[in-house]
C-alpha cells in the first residue's frame, strides 16, 4: 500500500512506496527532499515530521477530530479481529422496498458504495416524520375499511414504523455495546498495551504548556472508548454534562475550567494540567431524551446490554427512541436540533479562529456538515488542518485537499503505516509529556557553546 505525506514545505501529497521488507521507502516521482533512488527508513520520516508535529500542536487554539478509524484501531489491536462495521437490518417491516431504495440513493449520494443501519434509522425516522403530517387530520389508527385494500393506510403504517425504528435503534446500540464488550473482554495482555498506546495518543495531545489554550477533543464515533482512554490517562474532560446521579446537558457549560492555586501564590489561579475539552457531534450510546433535556446516564463500558439502564431511567419499558444516537452523516436536518446545534456550534467557534491547528485521526470525511466547517476555517491564513488516515478508499481525502484551495495550510500522513496507532505513537506523534527539561537542557547547552550532534549539519557548522 502506498503512503501519502504532506509537510509544510510540500506543494503536494508525496507518494512513499515500500522498498524491500527491511521497513524502508522511496519516493514515487521526487520531491524538494528526496531523490527517486533515495532508500529512507521511519527514524529518517521521524526527523521531518515530529518536528513539524509538535510545532503545530504548540498553536495557540489546538483541536482533535476523531472519527470511527480510531474505535476499529483499538479494537483490531485488543482483539485481533477487525471490526464488522454496523451491518444491515434485511427484515424491515414497514416499506422495506421504499427505505431500501431511498437508503441506496442517499448513499450513492455520499460516495459510498452501499448503506449501512445508520442510512436506516435516519430513513426511517424521515419516513415518520412525512407520515406524521399525512395523518395529521387523522392521527388514530383504525382498522382498514375492507380487507385487502387497494391504497394504504398511513396511520397504520406510521405505528408500525415507529415500532420499527425503536427496533432498529435497539439493534444500532447493541452494536455499538457490542464493540465495547468485545474490547473490555480481550485477553489481559493485548488489552493492557492497546490502552497503552491510547493513553499515550491522547496525551500527545493534551500535553500542552499553560498559557496555550486547552486542547478540544471532537468526535462522531457513538462508544466510550476515548473516555475510557482520558480515565486511564488521568485527563479530565470537560463538556457539557453538569451533574454526578444523571448529569443533565447545559448550555452554559462551554467556559467552565480547572485551575489551582500555587502554594505562596494568591490570587494568580493558574491551568491545572490534564485537563481537556471533549463533544461528541452525533451523541453518545449513553445520552438520553428525558422530560425535555438530554442526560447521560451511568453505562458500564461494556455493558452486553443497555435496555436494564433504559428501563430504570424511564421507570418502565425500555424506549430506544430516547437514546441520543440518532445518525446525521448526510443530512443536515439533525444539526439543526436540540442538542446538536449545541455541539456543531461548539465545533466552528472551536476551530474557525486565527492561529488554530485541527488534527484529523480516522475521520474520513464523509461528513458534508463538518467538511463545510473545516473549508470556512481553512480561510483563515494562519489555521492549518493534519489529517492522519490509515486509508482513502472513496477518495475523500484527497478530494478534500483538492477542492480546498489551501494546500499550504494542510499537512497530510495517509496510508497504513502512518495510520497505524502503533506507529504513529512509538514514531511520529510528539512527546507525551510537556517537555520543559529537554528546553531547559537546549538553552544551557547553547549557553556553553555546546551543541549536541543534533545541532550541527553535515559540514559541522552549527546551526
Amino acid at each position: 500500500m502506498s503512503q501519502y505525506l504532506k509537510l509544510g514545505d510540500d506543494l503536494s501529497p508525496v507518494q512513499l512506496v515500500a522498498h524491500g521488507d527491511n521497513g524502508t521507502f522511496k519516493v514515487m516521482g521526487g520531491c524538494s527532499w528526496a531523490n527517486a533512488d533515495d532508500e529512507f527508513n521511519s527514524e529518517f520520516l521521524r526527523s521531518r515530521i515530529e518536528p513539524w508535529l509538535t510545532a503545530l500542536f504548540q498553536s495557540e487554539h489546538l483541536n482533535l477530530l476523531v472519527g470511527a478509524g480510531l474505535s476499529s484501531a483499538i479494537q483490531e489491536s485488543a482483539t485481533g479481529q477487525r471490526p464488522q462495521g454496523m451491518g444491515w437490518i434485511d427484515d424491515l417491516k414497514v416499506c422495506k422496498s421504499e427505505i431500501d431504495a431511498y437508503v441506496e440513493k442517499t448513499a450513492k449520494a455520499a460516495g459510498r458504495e452501499k448503506g449501512n443501519i445508520e442510512d436506516q434509522v435516519r430513513s426511517i425516522n424521515e419516513l415518520i416524520k412525512g407520515l406524521e403530517i399525512l395523518v395529521s387530520l387523522n392521527p388514530t389508527p383504525i382498522p382498514p375499511p375492507a380487507p385487502n385494500p387497494p391504497y394504504r393506510y398511513f396511520p397504520t403504517e406510521l405505528t408500525a414504523l415507529r415500532e420499527e425504528l425503536s427496533r432498529c435503534l435497539k439493534l444500532f446500540a447493541d452494536s455499538i455495546s457490542n464493540g465495547e464488550n468485545l474490547i473490555r473482554n480481550a485477553e489481559s495482555e493485548a488489552k493492557t498495551k492497546t490502552f497503552n498506546y491510547l493513553v499515550n495518543f491522547l496525551m500527545s495531545f493534551s500535553s500542552r504548556a499553560a498559557t496555550r489554550d486547552r486542547l478540544h477533543i471532537f468526535t462522531t464515533n457513538y462508544d466510550r472508548i476515548i473516555e475510557m482512554g482520558a480515565e486511564l490517562a488521568g485527563l479530565r474532560l470537560v463538556d457539557r454534562f453538569v451533574g454526578n446521579i444523571a448529569p443533565i446537558f447545559r448550555s452554559s457549560r462551554l467556559e467552565v475550567d480547572y485551575h489551582y492555586n500555587p502554594p505562596g501564590i494568591r490570587g494568580e489561579p493558574r491551568y491545572l494540567e490534564g485537563v481537556a475539552r471533549f463533544t461528541k457531534l452525533h451523541g453518545s450510546l449513553d445520552w438520553y431524551a428525558s422530560d425535555g433535556a438530554i442526560r447521560r446516564f451511568g453505562l458500564p463500558f461494556g455493558a452486553t446490554s443497555i435496555t436494564p439502564f433504559l428501563q430504570a431511567e424511564s421507570a418502565g419499558a425500555a424506549d430506544y427512541q430516547q437514546l441520543m444516537i440518532y445518525p446525521n452523516s448526510v443530512k443536515d436536518r439533525e444539526t439543526s436540533e436540540y442538542p446538536y446545534v449545541e455541539l456543531f456550534r461548539d465545533l466552528a467557534s472551536a476551530t474557525c479562529r486565527p492561529n488554530s491547528t485541527l488534527v484529523t485521526y480516522g475521520y474520513s470525511f464523509g461528513d458534508e456538515h463538518i467538511n463545510r466547517v473545516l473549508l470556512d476555517m481553512l480561510t483563515i491564513p494562519s489555521t492549518h488542518i493534519v489529517i492522519i488516515a490509515y486509508g482513502d478508499p472513496l477518495g475523500r481525502i484527497m478530494n478534500f485537499i483538492k477542492d480546498s484551495g489551501r494546500k499550504a495550510q494542510i499537512s497530510l500522513l495517509l496510508g497504513d503505516h502512518f495510520g497505524d496507532l502503533t506507529t504513529l505513537v512509538d514514531c511520529y506523534l510528539p512527546k507525551a509529556a510537556i517537555d520543559r527539561t529537554s528546553i531547559r537542557m537546549t538553552e544551557l547547552l547553547k549557553a556553553r557553546g555546546l551543541y549536541p550532534e543534533s545541532f550541527q549539519d553535515k559540514s559541522g557548522d552549527k546551526k
